[in-house]
């Protein structure tokens, strides 16, 4: 159930980090989930690793989604270079 409940997670904070974004993002499904994975799982690590806050607190989940934005980001500005 652990990962499902992860897929949902890493949708919600992916589609949020979408919506906050400026611009028009083409991502899938899937890339959409691995967005918001990919976000939650850094905030995590670096909010637990730096003593900012504990698994399961509402502020993982801001950082997820500022994480996940700045994911986003950087995926525009590949997908824009390539040829």
């Amino acid at each position: 159930m652990g990962i499902v409940w992860t897929i949902v997670l890493g949708f919600v904070v992916g589609v949020i980090a979408k919506l906050l974004h400026p611009g028009k993002d083409n991502m899938g499904f899937i890339a959409t989930v691995l967005l918001g994975i990919g976000g939650s799982f850094m905030a995590g690590m670096l909010g637990q690793a730096f003593g900012w806050y504990q698994a399961g607190e509402g502020a993982g989940f801001i950082a997820s989604v500022v994480l996940a934005i700045v994911l986003l980001a950087i995926y525009g500005r590949i997908s824009n270079k390539a040829p």
